[in-house]
């Protein structure tokens, strides 16, 4: 998953790696965003779905779920959310049935947009409340869920 962050706080996530891809670059991309302590986005317009062939190994789902928990409240403050960018109505229904999921794992929403300009639309309209006046980006999250 090589991560494009030169557009930080536009975030590219890019599902397309050779087969000796280093996922230890991924997380060290992930860092230098997460260190920035600034609200960003993820953004894909390649993502698999569960039904795809996209297996990661024992050890690398080991490997993600230790980097996820050592960062966890760095994600949930941090990443407003993932935008899959999928035209298809049906692959789509599946990432929306999996987002729940996603979300309790990752700490932050999976949206899901049909074309490229609404998912810069959505990541605009997020990236602009979490960067507004009234708090951060979580305490509104928090609000709008109580």
């Amino acid at each position: 998953m090589p991560l494009d962050i030169k557009n930080f706080p536009l975030v590219w996530m890019s599902y397309d790696e050779a087969p000796d891809h280093d996922h230890d670059e991924d997380f060290a991309a992930l860092e230098v965003c997460l260190k920035r302590g600034a609200p960003f986005v993820i953004l894909s317009d390649n993502a698999p779905t569960e039904d795809e062939d996209h297996d990661h190994s024992q050890e690398e789902r080991k490997r993600t779920a230790l980097w996820m928990k050592k960062h966890k409240a760095e994600l949930r403050t941090l990443v407003l959310a993932m935008i899959v960018i999928e035209p298809s109505a049906a692959k789509r229904l599946t990432f929306k049935t999996f987002s729940a999921v996603f979300s309790k794992f990752w700490g932050f929403p999976l949206k899901t947009t049909v074309t490229r300009k609404e998912a810069m639309d959505v990541a605009e309209n997020l990236l602009s409340e979490g960067m507004g006046p009234g708090g951060s980006a979580s305490q509104r999250r928090c609000a709008q869920t109580s």
